[in-house]
């Protein structure tokens, strides 16, 4: 049932708190005064390894297929809902995704999904009218879709609202397809490198062990972008790449990024750390399941390893603070 409102009405006057925790985020990715904060800190930042690849045919192939399948979102109009302000492609809400476009002329705009879990997630829209991916992470069940139009300040009017009746026919999608958080194609450097490294694997474990670390051997934390990162900051995958710095958000996207295009359903998780906001990942290992954080694999069990700390972090300190994982809490999921 679509809802169509007047521009400006239903005036939210204070939806900047809704969206404060992203911000807190990136402006405080390792950096609260807690034991994260410490870890990076303290730790010795080690140096970039030397990027050289190996010629294929000094390398042993894998058993596994290492091309890479970038899954591409679609908004062919099938099923659109919309009106003067916003348009949704919803033909594609069994994969996992829905494609916003804005239409007004608010220079500042805030996307709102809310799914079954009852977690709002809150976006910034380009007011640029382009398609825009976003995940419907929550499963099978209603999504709210509101967008907000800027009036000043914190103050916000509700532009446009719609409900959707979302049945998902693989759960995988939504963590298989690139969205406006991690963003990639065919064509990224990080697929490619993905592909190189994926080279030698027999399974996806090995994938994920290649990858992981590749990421903590080659990309150090950016502490100066920590300290100056705006709202609504977005990773770009190759530029991490390119750079080999960046904040937690940068780490777990290159990675979602690389194990999405070797097939792998990887999540970015951003939640608590003890305090601090942060960014890790999860991944869904076949025959054992979702693994919940970034892991470690001795042989014999798992250990939660998130790229950010074990890049920046000594490995005593970091395992005595991961544990069993439950220094950490996840609050969204991308």
């Amino acid at each position: 049932m679509s809802i169509f409102l007047r521009k400006k009405k239903n005036l939210i006057s204070y939806l900047s708190v809704l969206i404060l925790g992203i911000a807190t985020f990136l402006s405080g990715c390792g950096e609260s005064e807690d034991i994260v904060a410490d870890f990076s800190r303290t730790a010795v930042q080690p140096d970039p390894t030397p990027d050289v690849e190996i010629p294929a045919a000094e390398r042993v192939k894998g058993s596994r297929d290492n091309t890479p399948v970038c899954l591409v979102p679609e908004a062919p109009g099938e099923v659109v809902y919309e009106n003067e302000y916003a348009k949704v492609d919803a033909s594609n809400i069994s994969e996992g995704y829905i494609v916003v476009t804005y239409l007004g002329d608010s220079p500042k705009v805030k996307l709102q999904i809310t799914g079954p879990s009852e977690i709002t997630y809150t976006y910034n829209v380009s007011s640029i009218p382009k398609e825009e991916v976003f995940p419907l992470q929550q499963g099978n069940g209603e999504y709210m879709v509101n967008i907000f139009e800027n009036i000043e300040g914190t103050q916000y009017s509700q532009a446009y609202s719609q409900m959707l009746d979302v049945n998902i026919t693989n759960e995988f999608s939504p963590f298989l397809y690139p969205n406006q958080y991690v963003n990639f194609t065919s064509s990224n450097e990080a697929v490619a490198k993905s592909e190189y490294l994926a080279y030698t694997c027999n399974t996806d474990l090995e994938v994920v062990s290649e990858v992981y670390n590749y990421i903590i051997g080659n990309i150090v934390y950016d502490h100066e972008e920590a300290e100056t990162v705006q709202s609504g900051y977005l990773p770009d995958v190759d530029e991490v790449l390119y750079t080999k710095k960046g904040i937690c958000l940068d780490y777990a996207a290159l990675m979602v990024t690389m194990l999405r295009s070797q097939r792998i359903p990887t999540r970015m998780e951003i939640g608590y750390a003890g305090t601090a906001y942060h960014a890790w990942l999860s991944t869904y290992i076949e025959d054992v399941g979702w693994v919940n954080g970034m892991i470690e694999f001795d042989g014999n069990e798992w250990s939660l390893m998130d790229p950010t700390f074990a890049s920046n972090t000594k490995e005593k300190s970091l395992r005595e603070f991961i544990g069993d994982g439950s220094n950490y809490s996840v609050k969204y999921i991308y």
